[in-house]
């Protein structure tokens, strides 16, 4: 059996994120144990990690950072032994080098960019963007197998990713402008919108990344 082991570091609807890859483990007939842990020995030896978030990056970034040894447990996993990787909303924006939400944040630097304020062209967009938006696939990527273009995934945020290299960007959406759905490279991988509240499209997300071998 192959542990993913989904982070706890205070941030996060992990309740919902446990579920939903509980389940896609179990449609797909896959032997995977999700554990929900603050343990960096436990993150360190687990087959997946995922990394939720939900609230202001420095809030989160806070969060990851007071939990002894976390950081460097998750670096050695996911840089070192190339353990596969999913961020999900802030848990993907740790990723950047720089969150600028109420001030300037050191993020984790693991795909170099920066996450700004959402600013839709046109004002008459509400902010943050909360709904149903169109996923469009910038390149193939293994985690998109079996999802079809024009495919919708649920959305809550105030800021965006964006990467410093565009070879990063797997995945788009439109809200008053390209915004970027899914980033990542080798074996990371973070989606701005909530697989866990994607129904069939993020439950298949989510089946992918638990198959998935960079």
């Amino acid at each position: 059996m192959s542990l993913v082991a989904l982070i706890d570091y205070g941030s996060g609807n992990l309740r919902s994120a446990e579920k939903a890859l509980a389940r896609a483990a179990q449609e797909r007939g896959l032997d995977r144990q999700v554990v929900v842990t603050s343990d960096p020995a436990v993150a360190a030896e687990a087959g997946r990690i995922v990394l939720p978030g939900v609230g202001a990056f420095a809030d989160c970034m806070g969060g990851l950072t007071r939990l002894p040894g976390m950081v460097e447990a998750l670096r050695e996993a996911v840089l070192v032994k190339r353990t596969p990787f999913l961020g999900i909303c802030v848990g993907m924006q740790l990723l950047a080098s720089v969150g600028r939400e109420f001030g300037d944040h050191k993020g984790l630097s693991w795909v170099p960019g920066e996450v700004v304020r959402l600013t839709p062209a046109d004002p008459a967009l509400k902010i943050p963007h909360m709904g149903w938006n169109e996923l469009r696939f910038v390149k193939k990527h293994p985690l998109f197998a079996d999802l079809e273009g024009g495919a919708h995934a649920y959305f809550v945020h105030s800021y965006c990713y964006k990467p410093a290299d565009k070879a990063h960007l797997l995945a788009t959406t439109e809200y008053g402008g390209v915004v970027a759905a899914v980033i990542g490279r080798d074996n990371i991988v973070g989606t701005q919108f909530h697989p866990e509240k994607s129904q069939a499209l993020g439950l298949t997300f989510l089946g992918n990344f638990l198959d998935w071998t960079p």
